[in-house]
């Protein structure tokens, strides 16, 4: 991955994160920095995947890549969601 490929994915993060939590079905008590958070990872492992399987560099939007960032970030807030409903504040 180079640089720019890098901080593009970390500015596609905030988005993906969002969409991530778009895409898990009902309420997700998590804050919105650990899901900003989420999306960058998200959007990070889903270019290096999409680099792995060669389709990190298609003609026009990458929509493979996009999907596959989507995923990472939707599967992230529902580990995060179910996470943080277990814990108690006392």
């Amino acid at each position: 991955m180079e640089v720019t490929g890098f901080f593009t994915a970390i500015i596609i993060g905030l988005i993906i994160g969002a969409l991530g939590r778009l895409v898990v079905p009902g309420k997700q008590n998590i804050p919105i920095w650990l899901t900003l958070l989420i999306g960058v990872v998200a959007a990070i492992l889903g270019t290096l995947v999409a680099g792995a399987l060669g389709v990190d560099d298609t003609r026009g939007i990458d929509w493979i890549e996009l999907a596959i960032q989507v995923v990472f970030a939707a599967i992230g807030v529902a580990v995060a969601a179910g996470a943080y409903g277990r814990r108690r504040i006392h």
